[in-house]
């Protein structure tokens, strides 16, 4: 009931209008995603992306990024130039409009940009709004204007301060400390970036010079082979089935539609899209028509070659999953105005895309099979294989359902199961064996956490065909106990209707919505990570992409001066805290001990410090960056023992506790 004083209170003045960037500095996560490491590096993303579509639009060739000694950062490129002069509408100079209003841009006019990445005109306007400083270096008619802006706010006027032959852009801006929690850069993030925009546009050169350091650090990417090179960099550490990259590459019409693709003797997809350089990765209409070509192409083909028999010599249809076992490919299109799901951009909604793409592909593929028929009899005997061993599998999936249901339920008899039954309010934890699988029993709270202990070592998923997974007794349990389901393709539309049986995989089913890998903090613990990580991600990637997986953090340290004890979780805060606990109290000793495995706390200890929601710390397992996430776990999991040495040498320095 709201009472009269209430009602009063809530009144016209209450309302507040947001001017200019106002509404960008109150809720910047709703521009760039979060104020974190992640929205940090966006602000260098939305910037070069401008470079890029003016690379794209044919007047632009080189980009420049620079970390500076300051912190702040600077991007440049030798395309047109923002222009300097004065807008119809608004009265003062274009830059400036630029620079200050949101959903302003060239990209909104067709004749300068056919295509681009960015189409609400509310890039670089951001990036202003949310630097504590910006400045706008504009090359242009053989003058060199300059203007300076803070908080988004216009501080200078533009001046000349000098003559120039070339054209371009240079914007110079540092973050501003008042929004973002972090600001420090990372550079090895940023050059994956780089290196894929790269890949994307070929010619297109773009380096990345760390000022920062002791050192001088620098990158330079230019790929004349694009979408080729990308593949052959993603497929650097398998074993190809073939050494010709699949291209398929129209220019003409709406859409240009750029593709490569390379099989390898893998079991694992690994498919990239991108829609004006934007990493789409939940997919979208160009993914749908991609897959029903590849189907539709290699099916078509194998049965009018007589290729597709079974045993008998009995006719077979191979599904997308099929042919999309051991696939490494990229799918790059442009489109003159996208229809993203959202301003994350990682979803594409043009229906008409799905048929261009279709067409194209398919006759591409049919072509390049034509020419190439021993690499086409290689790719569908792949693919048969990857038939025969679904239908085990299948039988194995419907072998555990069947299993668990005579067994009087779907749950494994070691799961410690909590009372709610509410998904969104439990969570469930896959703990490294017995000993800690027992005190985590103890200290939870029963209500909504389920505790799971794993016995042993996971198999690789990284380098098992899916049967011989599915036949894994811990593989078994953890799918049991989630009750999603295991397989099944919800994307595969170019099938048609979906026949899902009971045993097919189904988010909805989730029982936990947390899922929290808790293993011992020691090598072997860090390895079971790996396992299940590689797991989840190969196999079950819509529970990372959805937000379900984490990883706790359990302490290395425990120090105790006295009655006090403090826990640490890292080797830096230990030294810093037992500096500042020695300044404190420079009589009484310090009593340090590290856990190498959860088992050694008893349950109070580990729920107030790995379990208790108030105090503990859970790392959100995400997947950012797609293509090195899955470059990374080949390396380290696949069957290249060369890719792994090098991986190990190049980060040996970097070790710590390591127990021999």
């Amino acid at each position: 009931m709201i009472n009269k004083e209430q009602s009063e209170q809530y009144s016209a003045e209450k309302i507040q209008v947001l001017k200019g960037l106002e509404a960008v500095r109150k809720r910047p996560a709703m521009y760039i995603g979060d104020v974190g490491k992640r929205g940090l590096h966006h602000l260098i993303y939305e910037v070069v992306d401008n470079s890029v579509d003016e690379a794209l639009a044919g007047h632009c060739s080189k980009i420049h990024v620079e970390f500076n000694v300051d912190g702040s950062v600077s991007i440049e490129d030798n395309g047109r130039g923002i222009p300097v002069d004065i807008h119809k509408t608004e009265k003062k100079p274009a830059l400036e409009v630029v620079m200050t209003v949101l959903h302003a841009g060239g990209k909104f006019d067709k004749g300068s940009y056919k295509v681009s990445g960015g189409l609400h005109g509310v890039g670089v306007s951001v990036v202003n709004a949310l630097s504590e400083w910006l400045e706008a270096e504009v090359h242009r008619e053989g003058q060199v204007h300059k203007q300076r802006y803070e908080r988004g706010n216009t501080k200078t006027k533009i001046e000349i301060i000098g003559k120039t032959k070339k054209t371009g852009t240079k914007i110079t801006f540092m973050p501003d400390d008042e929004i973002f929690n972090i600001r420090s850069w990372d550079f090895d993030l940023i050059a994956d970036r780089l290196r894929e925009l790269a890949y994307l546009n070929s010619g297109l050169e773009i380096s990345l010079v760390d000022t920062t350091g002791e050192e001088e650090r620098k990158e330079t990417f230019k790929f004349k082979g694009g979408l080729s090179d990308f593949i052959k960099f993603l497929d650097s550490s398998t074993n190809s089935l073939h050494n010709k990259v699949i291209t398929i590459n129209k220019e003409s019409g709406e859409a240009p539609i750029d593709v490569a693709m390379r099989y390898n003797d893998g079991y694992s997809e690994n498919i990239l899209s991108f829609v004006n350089n934007i990493n789409t990765i939940e997919g979208g209409t160009h993914m749908s028509g991609f897959r029903s070509a590849l189907t539709r192409g290699l099916n078509s083909y194998g049965n009018k070659n007589n290729l597709i028999k079974g045993v008998k010599g009995e006719k077979i249809t191979l599904s997308g999953e099929d042919f999309r076992e051991g696939l490494t490919a990229v799918v790059s299109i442009k489109v003159a105005e996208p229809q993203f799901e959202g301003q994350t951009k990682t979803k594409l909604g043009n229906g008409e895309i799905k048929g261009i793409v279709d067409a194209i592909v398919y006759e591409g593929i049919q072509e390049f099979l034509e020419q190439n028929p021993s690499i086409a009899k290689r790719v569908i005997g792949k693919a048969l294989m990857s038939h025969r061993s679904r239908e085990a599998a299948r039988k194995a999936r419907d072998l555990i359902r069947r299993k668990s249901a005579l067994e009087g339920g779907s749950l494994p008899g070691k799961l410690a199961d909590c009372s709610n039954k509410d998904p969104e309010m439990c969570e469930i934890y896959l703990v490294e064996g017995d000993s800690a699988g027992g005190s985590a029993k103890q200290g939870r709270d029963r209500r909504f956490q389920a505790i799971l202990p794993l016995r042993g070592k996971v198999i690789n998923a990284e380098k098992a065909r899916i049967d011989k997974l599915l036949s894994n007794n811990e593989i078994q349990t953890i799918i049991t106990a989630l009750g999603t389901g295991f397989g099944g393709d919800a994307e595969d539309e170019e099938e048609g209707d979906q026949k899902k049986n009971a045993a097919d995989f189904d988010i909805e089913r989730l029982r936990y919505h947390k899922i929290i890998i808790m293993t011992d903090a020691d090598v072997d613990g860090s390895h079971i990570r790996t396992l299940l990580l590689t797991f989840l991600y190969r196999k079950m990637p819509q529970l990372i992409t959805n937000g379900n997986v984490y990883v706790a953090q359990p302490p290395l340290y425990r120090l105790k001066q006295g009655k006090k004890s403090v826990y640490v979780y890292n080797d830096d805060e230990q030294k810093t805290l037992l500096e500042r606990m020695r300044k404190d109290n420079k009589t009484t000793k310090i009593d340090i001990q590290r856990y190498k495995g959860l088992g050694e706390m008893n349950p109070d200890q580990l729920w107030s410090t790995t379990m208790d929601p108030e105090k503990r710390t859970l790392l959100l397992v995400t997947v950012e960056d797609a293509a090195e996430a899955a470059k990374t776990f080949t390396d380290l999991m696949g069957s290249d023992v060369e890719a792994r040495r090098s991986f190990i040498e190049a980060n040996a320095l970097f070790v710590g506790n390591l127990d021999i």
